[in-house]
């Protein structure tokens, strides 16, 4: 995947109705995430592809764009259609957007 180009949108560029991957890690995704986001960790996405719901594209978040990047640039090599959020989560929660924890506390960036 190395030098392969991925599609990147900002957080604003998001369709309500688009398929939003979260691949950060568990405890970040507790702290807050989007409310319409799907989650698998990047470390698992290999193993869990069959559980990412279709969407043409799917869009991918990470914390700040790195891991996302990575996980979109694999899905776009195996023949999904996948684009980059950039910014992260850090972009989406500057923008006022919403967003929901699993602790039942404020959600945040974790």
């Amino acid at each position: 995947m190395v030098g392969m180009t991925v599609h990147e949108v900002g957080v604003d560029a998001v369709p309500n109705d688009g398929v939003l991957l979260d691949v950060r890690e568990p405890g970040e995704w507790h702290a807050g995430h989007a409310p319409q986001a799907v989650h698998i960790p990047l470390g698992e996405l290999i193993d869990r592809v069959d559980d990412v719901p279709d969407g043409d594209p799917v869009y991918v978040v990470c914390k700040v764009g790195g891991r996302s990047a990575h996980a979109a640039a694999w899905l776009n090599s195996i023949g999904r259609s996948a684009v980059n959020v950039s910014g992260g989560m850090e972009s989406w929660d500057s923008a006022g957007l919403p967003m929901v924890s699993e602790t039942g506390e404020q959600p945040f960036v974790a």
